[in-house]
């Protein structure tokens, strides 16, 4: 069973209907036992940083995740729910800590690129790692996203996959069981759907 975590702040029927359409079973749910039990987990979200975090901890998430982690169940965090995986947003102009599952940082994109901000609609990667949820992903594949900040991971063998929108930034990672992507594979049609299936189908070890 897929397990998305429900902590307040996410696209959860997205997901889950979206990993139904391909034929895997998933559960939304906040309950810590059903989600350390699961065979995979995602953390979804959207909105902001600050307030996700908030969420994680007033739902006692933080230290679920954490041992989901360190089980090594295979772990997709997905737009915000990825970001929160590092060590910190200077959304807010503050710097607000987050899981530091990996180390990276979230800023926001530059304001003077004369591009609109938020990051919004379709995109081409830059595949940097063609296995794990990118095993069988064609370079320059298309995929959707909706963000105003980006990562930047502080090791860029984690880095999966990348993305221009004035700059380059960190589109997706991949680390052991831990792995994210900035842009919504549930809203990127084949190519998104082939993507949730290789993060149902790959094998951890």
């Amino acid at each position: 069973m897929i397990a998305i975590i429900d902590y307040g702040v996410g696209n959860l029927a997205s997901v889950n209907k979206a990993l139904s359409f391909i034929g895997y079973d998933s559960k939304i749910t906040s309950d810590h036992r059903e989600i350390l039990k699961a065979d995979r987990v995602v953390l979804p979200g959207v909105g902001a940083f600050a307030d996700a975090m908030n969420s994680l901890e007033k739902n006692n998430m933080i230290s679920v995740i954490n041992q989901v982690a360190a089980n090594g169940t295979p772990l997709l965090g997905i737009c915000l729910g990825m970001q929160l995986m590092f060590d910190y947003s200077t959304e807010g102009g503050e710097k607000v800590k987050g899981l530091s599952l990996l180390k990276g940082s979230i800023t926001q994109f530059p304001l003077d690129m004369g591009l609109k901000v938020p990051h919004m609609g379709w995109n081409n990667l830059h595949i940097k790692q063609d296995n794990g949820i990118f095993k069988g992903i064609q370079e320059n594949s298309y995929v959707y996203f909706v963000h105003s900040y980006f990562l930047t991971a502080e090791d860029p063998n984690e880095v999966s996959a990348t993305c221009q929108y004035g700059i380059e930034f960190d589109a997706a990672f991949y680390k052991g069981n831990i792995m994210g992507t900035q842009f919504h594979p549930e809203k990127s049609g084949d190519v998104g759907l082939n993507i949730l299936r290789n993060f149902a189908n790959y094998v951890w070890r």
